[in-house]
C-alpha cells in the first residue's frame, strides 16, 4: 500500500457528501479510482463524517447512501438538517468533524492530498483555510474539490479571510441543480491561482476522457512536487 511517506505515491484523504458516507463515496468514485495515475499512484482513504442525517430530512435533489446511514459534517439548521444555500449562525457538529479528521491524520497520515465532494468540498476548503492560518494544525499539499462552494455559515467565515495558497482543482458542472456552478464559482476568489474543470453534467465527480486529462495532469505536478521534495 501506498504511505505519505512513500515517494512513488499519494496518499489521498477522501470527504464525502452530504447523506453519503465513506462506503457510498468510494462507490460514486468508481470510474476516477479507474484513471491509471489513480489505480498505480494513489492510496485513497474514505472516511465517514460523525453526524447522523435523520432519515426523515432528506434533502431535495440528494440521494441518500444505500446502507440507510447518511452523514454530514455539520447542520445549518438546530434541527440537525442541511442545506447549502443557508446563511445561519449554526454549524452544529462542525468541531466533531475536525476532530474526526484530525484523528484520521494522526492515526493514518501522512496524507498528501484531499478529495472531496459537494459539502465535504465546503468542508475542504475549510480545512485549506485552517492549514493556511495555521501550518501545523493540518499538513497536506493540495486538494481537489468537486462541486465545491464557500460554508455560508457565519462561524466559518474567518477561515477564508486570509488567501488560501495551497494548490487546488476546482470541478463542477454547469448543469448541476444541487450545487449551482455560481456557488463553485464564487468559491475560486479565496484561492490563489486555482485550477478549473467545468464539464456540462450534474452533481457528480466526472470521469470522461477530457476530464481524466485533467485529473492525470494536475496528480502528477503534485506527484512531481513530492518527489522533488525528496
Amino acid at each position: 500500500m501506498a504511505s505519505g511517506d512513500d515517494k512513488t505515491n499519494l496518499k489521498i484523504l477522501c470527504i464525502h457528501g452530504y447523506r453519503q458516507t465513506s462506503q457510498s463515496f468510494r462507490e460514486r468514485t468508481g470510474a476516477f479510482r479507474k484513471i491509471p495515475i489513480i489505480k498505480k499512484h494513489t492510496e485513497l482513504v474514505f472516511i465517514t463524517a460523525p453526524n447522523r442525517v435523520p432519515s426523515l430530512h432528506a434533502a431535495e435533489g440528494e440521494e441518500s447512501s444505500t446502507d440507510q446511514d447518511d452523514r454530514g459534517w455539520w447542520f445549518s439548521k438546530g434541527d440537525n438538517t442541511y442545506m447549502a444555500q443557508d446563511y445561519t449562525d449554526c454549524s452544529k457538529g462542525f468541531d466533531e468533524s475536525v476532530e474526526l479528521v484530525k484523528k484520521t491524520f494522526e492515526e493514518e497520515g501522512p496524507f498528501d492530498g484531499i478529495l472531496s465532494f459537494s459539502q465535504g468540498a465546503a468542508f475542504a476548503s475549510v480545512l485549506c483555510g485552517l492549514r493556511e492560518q495555521n501550518p501545523e494544525s493540518f499538513k497536506f499539499d493540495f486538494a481537489i474539490l468537486v462541486a465545491g462552494y464557500k460554508s455560508r455559515q457565519s462561524s466559518h467565515q474567518s477561515y477564508y479571510s486570509v488567501p488560501i495558497s495551497i494548490p487546488t482543482l476546482h470541478v463542477y458542472g454547469d448543469t448541476d441543480r444541487i450545487i449551482q456552478k455560481e456557488m463553485s464559482e464564487d468559491l475560486l476568489q479565496y484561492f490563489i491561482e486555482p485550477r478549473i474543470l467545468q464539464h456540462d453534467g450534474g452533481h457528480f465527480i466526472p470521469a470522461s476522457a477530457p476530464q481524466k486529462k485533467v485529473y492525470t495532469e494536475f496528480l502528477q505536478e503534485m506527484l512531481d512536487r513530492k518527489q522533488n521534495k525528496s
